[in-house]
C-alpha cells in the first residue's frame, strides 16, 4: 500500500505501529505511524509526528538474514554439490533421485546459502508478496533473505498457487526470488504439479474467478526430491529393490513428462559410505560455492543488461538461446547424437543448451565447448530410455 502510495504521488501515509519497520523500507514517502485512532486525530490536528528513528530505520532495511545450515556439514556427495552450484549459479530447476537416507532433503535446504545475495529491488518484490499475506515480522521490515518454501505433499491447489475466497498468495508466490522445494514429488496430488506447469515457464500465476483476477508473480527455483521407486531401494548399490515389473514405471508415471521436462537437471543421489561419514575433513562450505555462484551470476547480469526481465540463463527465450548458446561442429553432432540415441524432447533440448551456458560461464569460457556440453546431458537422467528398467 505504500509502494502504491508513492506511485501515485501521495506526501505520507498513516501505519499502525507494528507496520511502522515494514512501511519504513519504502523511501520518498513520509510514514507516521499511530497507536490508535487518538494518535491519528492528533496528527491531523496539527500535533507532529516523530520519524522513524535511524535504528528503526536501519531494522526495516536490514530484515533476516543468515543462515542456520552449511555446505561443509554434507559428507561426499561431490557430484551432487556440483550439480547445485551449477543449479544456483543459472537458476536452473532440479530434482533430486535417491533412496531414503542418502541425504536429498538435507541438501535442498542448503540450497539458499549457496545463492546470491538479494538485490534491494528483489527484498522488495518479495516482502511486497509476505505484506500482502500478513507474514512480515514488525521487528523487520524488509526481507532479505531468500525464502525456502517446504510445502506437505497433501497441499491443496489453492495452497500451491493461491486464490481462495480473500485471495491471497500461494506456496509458489511465497518462494518468490528463492527456492520451492517439493519433498516426495510423486506423493503430491497430480492436479496441483499439473498446475505449476504454467508459472514455471511464465513465472507469474494469473488466477481467475467469478468475484477478481489477481496476478502473482513466482520466480522461482523448483527443486525436487523423490525416492527412486515404491520401496526406494531401485539402483540402491547395497540393497534390494522390491518392487516387481512395472511397479517402478508405474510409480514415475505420476510426474508427468512435460513436468520433468521443464525440470532443467535429473540428478541420482547415491547414499554415502561409512568411510566417508566417517571423515573429519571439512568438505568446501557454502561461503566459497557461493562465491563462484555471484561471479556467474555478474556475468549474466552484463550479458543480459538490456534484455528485460531476463537476468540468468534459465529465464533465456528462443532469441536469446540461439545468440548465447551457439553450438560448434563438434557439439552440434554430439548433442544431434544424443537426442537420437536418448529420445530427448524439444524441450530437453533447449534445458540442455541452457545447462550446458551455465557450465561455460562457471569455467569463464565464452563458447559452449563438446565437454560442456556431457555434462549438461549427464544431467537428464530421467528423460533416458530405459532408466526405470
Amino acid at each position: 500500500m505504500v509502494l502504491l502510495a508513492r506511485d501515485e504521488q501521495f506526501k505520507g501515509v498513516i501505519v499502525p505501529e507494528d507496520n511502522e519497520a515494514e512501511a519504513s523500507v519504502v523511501d520518498g514517502v513520509e510514514v507516521v505511524a499511530v497507536s490508535d485512532l487518538t494518535g491519528v486525530v492528533s496528527f491531523l490536528n496539527g500535533m507532529p509526528a516523530e520519524p522513524p528513528g535511524e535504528e528503526r530505520k536501519a531494522i526495516s532495511q536490514k530484515g533476516a538474514s543468515g543462515y542456520q545450515v552449511d555446505f561443509s556439514e554434507v559428507k561426499g556427495q561431490t557430484a551432487v554439490k556440483r550439480a547445485m552450484l551449477i543449479a544456483a549459479a543459472g537458476s536452473h530447476n532440479l530434482i533430486l533421485v535417491g533412496s531414503p537416507g542418502s541425504g536429498k532433503s538435507m541438501m535442498a535446504r542448503r540450497l539458499p546459502t549457496i545463492m546470491p545475495p538479494m538485490s534491494l529491488e528483489e527484498s522488495i518484490q518479495t516482502t511486497r508478496i509476505y505484506s500482502v499475506s500478513g507474514r512480515v515480522s514488525s521487528e523487520s521490515g524488509l526481507i532479505s533473505t531468500r525464502p525456502f518454501r517446504m510445502p506437505h505433499h497433501s497441499s491443496s491447489n489453492i495452497a500451491m498457487i493461491g486464490g481462495g475466497s480473500s485471495p491471497q498468495p500461494g506456496e509458489i508466490s511465497l518462494a518468490h526470488n528463492g527456492v520451492l522445494f517439493l519433498d516426495e514429488l510423486p506423493e503430491f496430488k497430480r492436479g496441483v504439479l499439473e498446475v505449476m506447469r504454467q508459472p514455471l515457464e511464465d513465472r507469474e500465476i494469473h488466477i481467475s474467478r467469478a468475484a477478481y483476477r489477481v496476478v502473482y508473480p513466482s520466480d522461482f527455483m523448483l527443486v525436487a526430491a523423490m525416492n527412486p521407486c515404491p520401496c526406494g531401494y531401485y539402483n540402491h548399490p547395497e540393497k534390494e529393490c522390491n518392487c516387481g515389473p512395472g511397479i517402478i514405471k508405474q510409480y514415475l508415471s505420476r510426474i508427468s513428462g512435460p513436468l520433468l521436462d521443464r525440470i532443467d537437471m535429473h540428478l541420482e543421489v547415491v547414499p554415502v559410505s561409512f568411510r566417508q561419514l566417517s571423515q573429519k575433513e571439512h568438505a568446501e562450505g557454502s561461503a566459497a560455492m557461493r562465491e563462484q555462484v555471484i561471479r556467474v551470476r555478474e556475468i549474466q547480469y552484463e550479458r543480459f543488461e538490456g534484455a528485460g526481465h531476463v537476468s540468468c540463463n534459465a529465464c533465456m527465450g528462443t532469441a536469446l538461446r540461439n545468440r548465447y548458446c551457439a553450438l560448434d561442429r563438434a557439439g552440434a553432432s554430439m548433442i544431434r547424437l544424443a537426442m537420437e540415441r536418448l529420445g530427448f524432447s524439444a524441450r530437453a533440448y533447449d534445458r540442455i543448451l541452457k545447462v550446458a551456458r551455465t557450465i561455460a560461464d562457471l569455467e569463464g569460457s565464452e563458447r559452449i565447448h563438446p565437454s560442456h556440453l556431457a555434462e549438461a546431458v549427464n544431467y537428464r537422467n530421467l528423460d533416458r530410455e530405459g532408466w526405470s528398467g
